[in-house]
This record gives C-alpha cells, structure tokens and sequence, in this order.
C-alpha cells in the first residue's frame, strides 16, 4: 500500500468522524473526500484550519453546504417548473426552498450539538422574506432561514431566544442592550448570512448552470435586530482599482460616476482596450426603470456589458437575470490567448443578504465592495434610490420630499408604502445614515472574520465548479467551496444514499411536508424531538404568519398564511395536523398557539 492511498484513507476516515451525526441524521454514506486548494498557501489535511473555527467543524460546515445541494438537486423538484405557468413556478420555487432551508436547519441543528458550550449559531440575514423582480406581491415570502434563528445547547438557544423576542417585541430593547447581554453573559455569537438556494427561479425551470447554496458563517453578529430584507446597490471592483484612485485622491463609492472610475480603471491597466473591461450587472426589463440609466453610462463609454451566454474565462456562458452573488468569484484582470488584457467587475444591485454575503467575499479576494441601500420598488432610477432610503418618514414634508424625487404627485398610499420601507430599514438597524456602506458597517467590531461556504447544485460558470453529479450505485459527487481570509478550497465529497430513492425523500423533507403529503402523523410514533423540529419548519415554511410571545410561545395566524404559500387545501390539513399535536401533547407543544383563520 502506498502513501498515497493510506493519506486518503486517513482523510475519509476523519471527516467520516468529525461529521457522523449529520451523516447519520440524512442516513449518508461518507466514501470518498477530494480537496484542492485554489487559493493560499496548501496546508496537509487536519494541520491547519481555514478560519476562526475549528477543523472539525469547518469540515461540518462543508457537509452542510454539500448536503443542502444534494438534497435540494434530488428532492427539490428541479426543472418541474419549466412548463408551468407564473402560479405553478412559483409554487415550485417555495417547494424547492422549502428542502434547502430544512436540510440547511437540520444540518447547523446537529453541527451546534459540537461547538463550545457558550457559542451558537445566529441568523442575521436570510433570503426568501418577500418576493423578488418579477413576482407580485400577492405571491408572498418563501422558505427561508431568516433572522433570530438560534442554534445553540439548549441552555444557550432558550436564552438567546428570550432576547431575540424582546427585540422583535420590546421599542426599549435594542440591539445594543442585546449586545451588551450576551457579552456580560459571556456567550459567543457566531452571525450569519444565508441563502439556502441562489436562482432559485433557474432551479425551477431547469437551467443547466446557477443554482447553489451560500452560508456566510462570522465570528461575531450582523449589527441586525429585525428581520430585514430590501435591496442594495452593489458596486464591486478589484482592491488595485481603489488603490489607484486614492493615490489620485479620488474618492471611489456606489454613488461615483462610472466616467471617472473609467478613467481608474485605464490607468490601473494602462493599454486596456474599452471593449475588454466587462461589466456584470443584472439585465431585463424588469430592471431597466432602476438600472437602465447605469447601463448607458457604461455603454457609452465604451465598456462590453455582459448578456447571457457570454463566454467567460472558465469557458462557461454567463447568466444575467439573476444570481449576484457568484459573480463576485469572477472579478479581476487576466490575459487572453493573444495577450490582450481584461478586467471584470460587477455593478447593479442585489438583495440585502446577497449584497452582504459578496461584500463580505470581497476583502477574501482583494477586492473592494460599496453598497448602498435601495427602496423595494422598481420605479426610481438607481442615483436616487439612496436619497429617499435616506428621507426622514416623521417629517412633515416628506411627501414633497417624496413627490420630488419621483418626479410626480405622490398619493397617500405611495406616501405610506415609502414610509414603511423606511421605518423597516430603520428598526432594523440598517446604517441608513452612511451615503455608501462597506461591509464593516454591518458588524459591532471593524476587525472580524469569516468563512463563506457555497455548495454547487448545478455548475457554477464564474468559478467552473461542477454541480451534483450522479455515479452508480446511488453514490453523488458533490462539490463545496470554502473561502476565508487565509485560503480557499474546493472539496469534492462522494456520498451514497443508505436508503433507496424513495425512502430518503421523507429523510430529506420537513415533517409538516411529509405529513400535508399524507404520511399518517396519528400513527406514527411521536418523539420529543418532533416539537421542536415543528417549530423550526413553521417558522421555516410561513414565517409571516408567526407572533413571537413572551415566555418562547409562537402564535400562529392561519388568516396571514397566502395561499400562494401554502394553499387553502393544506392550510386547512395543517391546521388539523397542529391542533392534533396540541391536544395529543399539550406539554411538548406548550409553546404553540393557534389561532384559526376565522378568529
């Protein structure tokens, strides 16, 4: 036997280790693990970590994001909504972020049973709290893990929990009391920001590149107290840009215009052709009231904007209609076959926990990222967006104010809707003050660190990393990326199934699925854990429907539950199914209250 191969049995058998509950948990066989270093400098397996964590659990943080892929790619209804109309994608979009949230949940649920006894896991920004370009209103939020989520020891996650609700519910407790408990408790928050399932729309339809998974994991809480999600400007450039600028003494934000940061850039790579500097932002006519307006200034200095299909460095085509985050993996300068010089860079604007997730990324790969916050409409062009955000909502002539910067007579209902996204932004603590933000602003200490995790459903084009593959045997290739100050890998896992098809789709999906599906919860035998797994699915699944009360009891309103969210047909089934559990188990499910659609 060679070296070589007792190395790799030696690696499987260590991450077999450090990861077997959530292995047992999914019923996962762990037979191979491959990792290439793409970044930094190359450490042998278990001599060195990544970040702030631990070895042990930033391989557990890899499985998370790997199982949230496969799960989500084998359970998650792909492609199915390709022939559907607007109602029947979206409904597969809530189905398909309803496995990556739940799978994502179990897996920090069992990773938190290892860390130290005075830490946990905290949500600080999630996806899937209101729809995005191109859904109404009426279609409501999907699935998600969102903010105040806690993953702790039990100890830890019922105190936690406490303050999370008095911030929701008490204006006298604010997020700097919250802070200043939990350090003179001496606990540990690790922040995160997550979307359980990027293009989400490209998984339903089925497109063969985009769909992936991103946790942000930090060693410290976003400077966050409500559940929050909006908008932002993203403008990201390469580190050499801004460098370049401020020995020029130019001050480089979101609001700079791209006329003067063309001038930049040419002096960074001098000889740069026009053509060659590529801009990605996100395209459509959705887009064009907000960010029309950015992408003529480009175009007329001459810059290439990026449509779909466009080959990039990795060979692959690019996509446009949505997925901000991975391409900030993309930007830089490189040299083509003939020599010729090339610079990508991003510019638009993201939703809130995309925005953040990639202006975290930045400093990772040298780059610069500035944002700005953006309203939730789609009307106001994007040099605009900042100044109402900006607005006082108390003010007597904030409807002028309003009216002015729309260009229009503003009614009471524009007035109001404004008002609230505002107000949003501002009891959730969002640095509305500050005309440009960077990621710093969003965390209670300057000096912080952080470990991006990204599982690859489908191929990724900006990084060339494969998505799910299938192999023989029920075995899956799966592919993880992390990425942190000090390095990057990319970790190849090869996972089999220890149960058929069938059976593991139950695995992989939420009790409260399984059940509005028509598994028999009566007969069933019920376990303790189960109430606290309902928990976590409702506040998963309909979040918008839940009252947070004193003393850890949930208040649910079947009356706020959208039947585009949860049809009328299976509100109704889940309203049997709780009640069931209520009555049937009063203790274990002390905690819920329900409150019937008629009430």
């Amino acid at each position: 036997m060679n070296l070589m191969s007792q190395d790799r049995k030696n690696r499987i058998a260590q991450w077999a280790y450090d990861t077997k509950s959530i292995l047992g948990r999914f019923h996962i066989w762990l037979e191979d693990v491959e990792v290439a270093w793409v970044r930094g400098q190359s450490h042998s397996e278990f001599t060195s970590h990544l970040s702030f964590l631990n070895g042990s659990l930033e391989r557990q943080f890899a499985l998370t994001g790997a199982l949230t892929a496969l799960g989500t790619r084998l359970f998650g209804r792909f492609g199915e909504g390709a022939s559907l109309d607007k109602a029947g994608i979206n409904q597969v979009k809530k189905d398909a972020d309803a496995i990556s949230a739940y799978v994502m949940s179990e897996c920090l649920w069992y990773l938190t049973r290892q860390v130290p006894e005075n830490h946990a896991v905290m949500v600080c920004l999630g996806e899937g709290l209101m729809p995005k370009a191109g859904e109404t209103p009426e279609m409501g939020s999907n699935p998600q893990l969102g903010f105040g989520r806690v993953y702790a020891r039990p100890e830890v996650a019922k105190a936690l929990d406490q303050r999370v609700v008095r911030l929701l519910n008490d204006p006298a407790y604010g997020w700097g009391e919250f802070y200043k408990e939990i350090n003179s408790a001496g606990v540990t928050i690790w922040g995160a920001a997550i979307d359980t399932l990027e293009n989400t729309s490209r998984f339903a339809k089925g497109d063969p590149t985009g769909p992936m998974t991103v946790l942000h994991v930090f060693d410290q809480p976003l400077r966050i107290s409500k559940p929050y999600e909006g908008y932002m400007g993203t403008f990201i450039l390469p580190q050499a840009v801004v460098a370049r600028a401020e020995e020029d003494s130019v001050l480089i934000d979101y609001r700079t215009p791209r006329a003067l940061v063309w001038e930049i850039i040419r002096k960074t790579y001098p000889g740069i052709k026009p053509g060659n500097i590529h801009i990605w932002t996100l395209r459509g006519k959705s887009r064009a009231d907000r960010i029309g307006g950015l992408w003529k200034e480009w175009e007329a200095l001459g810059a290439h904007l990026i449509d779909d299909d466009w080959k990039l460095p990795t060979g692959m085509g690019a996509f446009t209609e949505s997925g901000t985050y991975a391409p900030t993996y993309g930007i830089g300068a490189w040299k083509d076959e003939r020599g010729e010089r090339h610079v990508f860079l991003c510019d638009g604007y993201a939703a809130s926990a995309e925005a953040v997730q990639a202006a975290s990324l930045a400093p990772l790969h040298n780059l610069r990222a500035f944002l700005s916050v953006f309203t939730s409409s789609f009307k106001l062009s994007y040099d605009k967006e900042n100044q109402l955000m900006r607005l006082d909502p108390e003010a007597p002539d904030f409807p002028s104010r309003l009216g002015t910067l729309l260009g229009r007579p503003v009614d009471g209902k524009t007035v109001d809707e404004h008002k609230a996204m505002i107000r949003a932004a501002v009891e959730a603590g969002i640095p509305l003050q500050k005309t440009s933000l960077e990621a710093d602003d969003f965390f209670p200490e300057k000096d912080w660190d952080v470990l991006a995790v990204t599982g690859y459903m489908n191929p990724d084009p900006y990084t060339g990393a494969p998505g799910v593959e299938k192999l023989a045997d029920d075995g899956y290739r799966v592919r993880v990326r992390l990425s942190s100050r000090c390095g990057e890998k990319l970790i190849t896992l090869t996972l089999k199934l220890q149960e058929s098809i069938a059976a593991s789709r139950f695995i992989f999906n939420p009790l409260l699925i399984r059940f509005l599906s028509g598994e028999d919860y009566e007969t069933r035998p019920v376990r303790i854990s189960d109430s606290g797994r309902i928990r976590n699915e409702l506040q998963t699944l309909c979040s918008e429907a839940l009252e947070f009360r004193k003393n850890g009891v949930i208040r649910i309103h079947f009356g706020r539950i959208l039947p585009e969210v949860i049809s009328r047909e299976n509100q109704t089934k889940l309203l049997k199914i709780l009640t069931w559990y209520k009555k049937s188990h009063p203790i274990w499910f002390s905690w819920l209250e329900i409150v019937p659609p008629e009430a």
